[in-house]
């Protein structure tokens, strides 16, 4: 497997393992207010991340493409799980929420290139 599939692995599941810890307290303290945050920690981190790695444990691809969709994409997601329960509890303006937005999306958008940049490749026999 990929040095970058792996490490997209990792990440992933180091931001699974933190969503069921605050589920967790969730469930133990009664108080679901952050839910929204621990979602989108879930589907971005855990669910995302994953999808990423198998992309690329699966379709490998070299050079700093990869590397930087990792890199944004882990910022973004987790980010999102640092800042939104900061907007959520009103600590902090949803503006700030940008700082985790861009990163995501900007991941998300080297990975559409991944994608496409695999379609004009001959396909395997």
């Amino acid at each position: 497997m990929p040095r970058v599939s792996s490490a997209f692995f990792l990440v992933a599941a180091l931001c699974g393992l933190a969503g069921m810890a605050w589920g967790s307290q969730m469930g133990m303290s009664g108080d679901h207010s952050l839910s929204p945050a621990h979602a989108h920690l879930n589907l971005l981190g855990w669910v995302s991340l994953s999808i990423m790695g198998g992309f690329y444990a699966l379709s490998p691809r070299s050079g700093w493409l990869p590397w930087a969709n990792l890199i944004l994409s882990s910022a973004g997601a987790i980010l999102m799980g640092v800042l939104l329960p900061q907007v959520l509890t009103g600590k902090l303006s949803g503006q700030v929420m940008m700082a985790a937005e861009l990163p995501a999306v900007l991941g998300m958008l080297l990975f559409i290139a991944a994608i496409v940049s695999g379609l004009r490749r001959p396909a395997a026999a």
